[in-house]
């Protein structure tokens, strides 16, 4: 599979997101999910000290066990795990890390990202903290998500300035459905040096082509189980049908137009698309092929104007 860089990092331009562990998936069907990744080339894990309540993390290292150094693991800090675990204060920032640690069962974090900016506490306070983490080999490189250009272009600064470990990657939602970044967020990304990482790729399944105009949501699925058939609205639904046709036009599903399109910027990395079962693992990486066009990007654009 092809490789982009996050910083000193090649991750697989397809990834694995892993919030649904310790959530939709025990540990046993955390694990099968995690080696079908592995078998089809995946080497990028992202998860979070949230997702499950911690749950996540330790399912995903167990998963991995021996291959650990094969890959490269991505968690986050940052959202409240509790009343007083949260937030980027540097004395927090060293207690996170040492807990996903343990949960991961490794000694190292390949990319620790901050989950949310935190207004209390300045920028170069948490790079510093972050820093010590990279300086102590801890962490190999650190990225945040769910910052504004303002912000990124802040973080960019203060490091510059105080001469410590920058953010190598942005996270934040993107998909066919969601173009908000392209106002100025990728922009910003490209003019600091950083990767972008977008998260929600498949806008929640909308765009994996389970979901149907006049169809109740499958049995089971995100958003059903979540409670957000909001999202299923007729707007969402139309436009979503329509970018079905578009694929099933030029021979490919939506899913493949969901993940190819995203991969057309070239400061995406990797698409880090979650998954319940193996085949839908196999299915995400399959979709990556597809080469699209300049008239065929001019034509989305029509039935998905840009923000």
């Amino acid at each position: 599979m092809e490789r982009r860089r996050i910083g000193s990092l090649g991750v697989s331009v397809v990834g694995l997101g892993c919030n649904n562990f310790g959530m939709r998936l025990d540990a046993k069907n955390s694990a099968r999910v995690v080696h079908a990744a592995l078998d089809a080339g995946i080497n990028f894990f992202d998860t979070a000290d949230i997702y499950g309540a911690g749950r996540s993390e330790e399912f995903l290292g167990d998963a991995l066990g021996v291959r650990r150094a094969d890959v490269l693991i991505a968690t986050k800090f940052g959202k409240p795990m509790d009343e007083q675990r949260r937030g980027a204060r540097p004395e927090y920032i060293h207690r996170a890390l040492e807990e996903s640690l343990r949960r991961l069962g490794t000694d190292y974090i390949d990319l620790y990202q901050l989950h949310d900016p935190d207004p209390a506490v300045p920028i170069a306070d948490t790079l510093g903290a972050l820093d010590e983490m990279v300086r102590a080999g801890k962490v190999r490189e650190i990225g945040c998500s769910n910052f504004t250009a303002a912000q990124i272009g802040e973080a960019a600064r203060a490091a510059t300035n105080a001469h410590t470990a920058h953010f190598a990657s942005v996270q934040n939602q993107y998909s066919l459905l969601h173009r908000e970044p392209e106002t100025l967020v990728l922009a910003e990304c490209e003019r600091v040096g950083a990767a972008f990482i977008p998260y929600f790729p498949l806008a929640s399944g909308l765009l994996t082509g389970k979901y149907h105009r006049g169809e109740p949501a499958p049995q089971g699925s995100r958003l059903a189980a979540g409670g957000r058939t909001w999202q299923l609205d007729d707007a969402h639904l139309e436009r979503v049908e329509r970018l079905r046709a578009f694929a099933i036009g030029r021979g490919h599903t939506l899913l493949e137009l969901a993940i190819s399109w995203l991969l057309v910027r070239p400061v995406v990395a990797s698409v880090i698309a979650g998954a319940t079962r193996p085949e839908q693992v196999r299915a995400n990486v399959a979709a990556a092929g597809w080469q699209l066009s300049t008239a065929d990007l001019t034509a989305l654009d029509a039935i998905v104007p840009p923000v």
